[in-house]
């Protein structure tokens, strides 16, 4: 339906049809992307383009919503859409923190579209949390870094009293942050429908692109597990009785080394009775990722483990995490990174309710708000944020993936809360009720799939056409 001169994140995430061409673009330093056989396009920088723009990328404001990255200069834009050709006007002002324009979206009268930025690199720079670059000092993320592994060395030796207040104490700072917003962050997925209004706009008809969510489920809900200490190995009967008297089914993720020891007949009959069992980083002291020489020091254990519990998914301690180390694991999936957490030991999130890959591992973010920070962190006493954010999630057509833990059984909150919470969507037939493997391997045959049109219809052709839908995108319906 569409060709391009580069590749556009957008496009292959939603699994939108086009073709990449060796066209000549509409000016030189510009990707261009259009309807086959027509004449208005969509064009954005090329990274040479932007690379000596600002070392630095910093946040701007599309409208209301922030953007992180780099933007073309203002000569440079003026000199492409003069190459181009035609009347030019700018349509929505890009703004930097202090307010002043640096820079626009352009729009010829033919219905061209100039942006000043690069959408790909700024898709990307959510879901590897790359704006928290932007958004603090490299001095400060260091000292960050400093002080959490501190922590966490001195963890074991602090009482747990000393743990919950100073944490209590972090997270009054933590919530001082203005991006991304807790519970809900809409930023990303904002721009997707900016986006997509842009390319309905030249298409002027509906655009295909793959479900996200396989038959005739609209949304997901995902129920995961951490099992950090003794006391939590041995109350996980209690927890996971809450979730069979319901119905639902979960993942369980177990610390192999140093914490308690896991019997492989209690892996065996949690997988038998339908449940899934994933690594919890090696022994739970915040140092899987810390660095490169640390990850291959204890990646071969790691592994022994996985195939020991036949175990596709991982998540780290802590959710400590790092978009450049994790694709090592070899893992299926993780379930590391949060959606908006600016309350965890490493604040920041991926700003998304959707899977996504990091290289050729699948990421499943953690979309509900942990048991911990809930209840211990922010003194709630019920399930009302949870189910808050479930409806919206059902709503926008997202994943509801939440992470609670057997150790805090003993919180006079905590089963209860959950039971209501499964009991609000236990009967409800749009959601999809899956354990995390499930999702991976759906996000993985989605992603090898892709849309073509026969006969007049659009049809999935590859691993995901018994199981995927079409659905369709228009200047006033977006995917949501």
């Amino acid at each position: 339906m569409f060709e391009s001169t580069g590749a556009f994140a957008l496009f292959d995430y939603f699994r939108v049809p086009y073709t990449l061409v060796d066209d000549e673009p509409a000016a030189s330093g510009l990707v261009s992307l259009s309807v086959r056989g027509q004449s208005p396009s969509l064009s954005w920088p090329l990274e040479s383009a932007l690379a000596t723009e600002r070392r630095r990328p910093t946040r701007y404001l599309l409208g209301s919503t922030p953007l992180f990255g780099r933007i073309a200069s203002d000569g440079n834009v003026r000199a492409w859409l003069r190459h181009i050709g035609g009347a030019w006007h700018p349509v929505e002002d890009v703004r930097n923190e202090q307010s002043v324009v640096a820079g626009a979206v352009w729009r010829k009268d033919d219905g061209s579209i100039v942006l000043p930025f690069d959408p790909s690199e700024l898709i990307q720079n959510f879901w590897n949390e790359r704006y928290l670059e932007y958004l603090r000092p490299a001095s400060f993320s260091h000292l960050a870094g400093l002080a959490r592994r501190g922590y966490y060395r001195a963890r074991p030796l602090l009482p747990r009293g000393v743990q919950m207040s100073m944490r209590r104490s972090f997270s009054r700072v933590q919530s001082k942050s203005q991006f991304p917003r807790w519970p809900l962050e809409t930023a990303l997925h904002d721009f997707y429908d900016f986006l997509f209004t842009l390319v309905a706009g030249l298409a002027e008809r509906p655009v295909p692109f793959i479900g996200v969510w396989p038959r005739r489920w609209t949304w997901a809900l995902v129920l995961t597990h951490d099992v950090e200490a003794q006391v939590g190995y041995d109350k996980l009967p209690e927890l996971l009785r809450v979730e069979v008297e319901a119905g639902y089914r979960s993942s369980w993720n177990f610390v192999p080394e140093n914490r308690y020891v896991v019997d492989d007949q209690v892996v065996e009959t949690l997988r038998e009775q339908g449940f899934e069992v994933g690594v919890h980083g090696l022994n739970h002291d915040g140092r899987d990722l810390a660095s490169l020489a640390t990850l291959k020091r204890r990646l071969p254990a790691i592994r022994h483990y996985a195939e020991r519990w036949q175990a596709q998914g991982f998540r780290s301690p802590g959710t400590l995490r790092s978009a450049k180390l994790m694709p090592l694991l070899g893992f299926d999936y993780d379930s590391s990174y949060t959606d908006t957490a600016p309350f965890e030991p490493q604040a920041g999130g991926c700003c998304t309710w959707l899977p996504y890959m990091l290289e050729n591992l699948v990421e499943l973010p953690i979309t509900l708000t942990q048991d911990h920070t809930l209840f211990d962190l922010l003194g709630h006493r019920d399930e009302t944020v949870w189910v808050e954010k479930a409806r919206f999630l059902r709503q926008r057509g997202g994943m509801a993936l939440l992470l609670t833990h057997s150790d805090y059984v003993g919180n006079p909150y905590l089963l209860d809360s959950y039971r209501r919470l499964l009991g609000e969507f236990a009967d409800d037939s749009t959601a999809w009720k899956a354990l995390p493997r499930d999702v991976s391997q759906w996000w993985r045959r989605r992603a090898g799939s892709s849309l073509e049109e026969m006969d007049g219809e659009w049809v999935v052709v590859g691993p995901a056409k018994r199981d995927a839908r079409v659905e369709f995108s228009s200047p006033h319906v977006v995917p949501v």
